[in-house]
């Protein structure tokens, strides 16, 4: 097996008392249901400050957080603000690593898209090839430099096809307007991968008057791919980027999700 390791990831663990309890009423997802599942910290106005996967230890009763390495120690911090008097620990785990591949059978089926692949916690190995182009290429935001921080509303992210949102386990920090949003049944703007030879740090999106559209958020000019914060209506094209051709990466998933957004 070819290198696993994601090396840009870091778990965090949260143990002590009711760490479940403490988490449901802060994250997304349920997490009294089947772990790992992928989850949010909001603000109260519903807009995402940090995503990560959440996982089970079985042996003690913890949770573990998989989260950027980047944005572990801030996560801590905001985690640790919530906790008030709690008997509750959240510390990084310096011997655990985030391992990643397209195996067949290797891990357990990523929890917001099965063709992402295969996810577990262990030990470092070699650190992995290929996943920022394979996670983009089914059209998955994910981290702080796509997703912004106070910047798009947790269902933007497209959290409510890929897993990242219960509707009925209660209140979390953001839930109110996550909920009226579902309720609603329409999502005004997305996250999407944009596919062009003008991917590039600072490149103008611009609809098909030359007229700036959406925000690039992330580019990656290596893989000819950007992560944008674009309105619904525009998603379809015609699009350029730093003034070449742009089409959105259309997963199936996407496709379905824009169907039902009246795009």
């Amino acid at each position: 097996m070819a290198g696993t390791t994601l090396v840009d990831r870091a778990v965090l663990r949260v143990s002590g008392e009711d760490v479940r309890g403490f988490l449901q009423g802060l994250v997304t997802a349920d997490t009294a249901g089947r772990l790992p599942v992928w989850a949010g910290l909001l603000t109260p106005q519903g807009k995402a400050l940090f995503d990560f996967l959440l996982w089970a230890d079985g042996a003690t009763g913890d949770l573990l957080i998989d989260c950027e390495a980047g944005q572990a120690d801030a996560l801590t911090r905001r985690l640790t603000l919530y906790r008030l008097r709690r008997a509750i620990t959240i510390a990084r785990v310096p011997d655990v690593a985030v391992h990643w591949s397209l195996d067949p059978g290797a891990g357990v089926p990523d929890p917001r898209l099965a063709a992402l692949g295969g996810r577990w916690l262990a030990p470092a190995g070699d650190p992995a090839a290929g996943w920022t182009a394979h996670r983009l290429s089914l059209g998955v935001a994910e981290g702080v430099a796509e997703l912004g921080q106070d910047k798009t509303l947790w269902l933007e992210a497209n959290a409510g096809e890929l897993g990242g949102v219960s509707y009925t386990k209660g209140c979390y920090v953001g839930q109110e307007n996550t909920a009226r949003m579902h309720h609603r049944s329409k999502v005004n703007r997305r996250l999407v991968v944009l596919r062009s030879d003008g991917a590039a740090d600072g490149a103008v999106l611009a609809d098909a008057a030359g007229r700036p559209t959406g925000e690039v958020r992330a580019a990656y000019p290596a893989l000819g791919l950007a992560v944008a914060h674009l309105r619904v209506e525009h998603i379809g094209g015609p699009l350029t980027l730093g003034g070449a051709a742009a089409e959105v990466v259309m997963p199936g998933w996407l496709g379905e999700a824009l169907a039902g957004d009246g795009a």
